[in-house]
């Protein structure tokens, strides 16, 4: 497929790998950008490979708990004006109240609120406010005890990342100070026995192509992947990371210390996943004189 510039870009503001690299991954593979971020890791050129979506949505991402269940729901907006608007914050919490009733985005906006639904009440919203909305996710969990944390908290509740932590055992200063982890640190599973084994094993198939590029004999490569899969593993797992809190403990044995067992979490960040295309100022201003 023809290359554009705008896919260099893509690929060089995700990676920030050099213009010509860009352009060879994407010419060696076909113009599929996540083989070619592969392409540049396995040569050595991707400088810092993003792992996670882009964020370029607003809104707010609201927590809840109730017992021993909590829920975390997001509501998206067009600007993160709108995301300070206290009636805008008052219909999050209000969708955060009913969602701690029920189990999908689905059943949520089909939820009564207030003699409506819950999307009706968002198009309701969308009419006075001016802007698009939508119920864009929720999740939930249960657990002994279920601890929640804010970050960036534009309200009591609701902010720019909502986190959820299940556990028995321990108190919630310590579910507290895990939950702030997960918000800073972003891990992708609980453990090694959650992750996904597509992603597993293509992160093992990525690092046997950058350890064959050094020439080195099958014998030493396998070798070098054990200890490579080890530090990925201590990198994307919650309880194999380095707790933020003591450096020198990884979260399972800050956990152990505080005579707590995590048992699940929830992490979700306004915008996760989402892309806006962005339009030149110049053409958008052009259009707006041609209106």
């Amino acid at each position: 497929m023809a290359i554009t510039a705008s896919m260099v870009k893509e690929l060089r503001e995700s990676t920030g790998a050099g213009m010509m690299d860009a352009k060879k991954a994407l010419t060696e593979n076909d113009g599929d950008m996540e083989a070619a971020v592969d392409w540049l890791r396995t040569k050595g050129l991707a400088k810092a490979a993003k792992k996670s979506g882009r964020t370029a949505a607003e809104g707010l991402v609201a927590v809840k708990v109730d017992g021993n269940k909590g829920i975390a729901v997001e509501v998206n907006s067009e600007t993160d004006f709108v995301g300070k608007n206290a009636e805008f914050q008052g219909m999050v919490s209000g969708i955060a109240d009913v969602a701690i009733t029920v189990d999908s985005v689905d059943a949520l906006n089909a939820a009564p609120m207030g003699g409506k639904t819950v999307a009706e009440i968002v198009t309701d919203k969308i009419a006075t406010i001016g802007e698009n909305m939508s119920v864009r996710r929720m999740q939930s969990i249960t657990g002994d005890t279920v601890v929640s944390y804010v970050h960036n908290a534009a309200a009591p509740g609701m902010g720019k990342i909502g986190v959820l932590v299940a556990m028995t055992g321990g108190d919630d200063a310590f579910g507290k100070q895990v939950a702030m982890h997960i918000a800073a640190v972003n891990p992708a599973s609980l453990s090694e026995d959650d992750l996904d084994a597509s992603v597993v094993e293509k992160e093992k198939q990525v690092q046997m192509d950058i350890a064959r590029e050094s020439g080195k004999p099958e014998a030493v490569i396998e070798k070098m992947i054990v200890g490579r899969m080890k530090k990925y593993m201590s990198e994307v797992t919650l309880l194999n990371q380095q707790f933020v809190v003591n450096p020198d403990l990884t979260v399972a044995d800050a956990a152990k210390e505080a005579g707590a067992t995590i048992t699940g979490f929830v992490r979700l960040e306004v915008g996760e996943g989402i892309e806006v295309v962005k339009e030149d100022f110049a053409a958008e201003v052009a259009k707006v004189g041609k209106s």
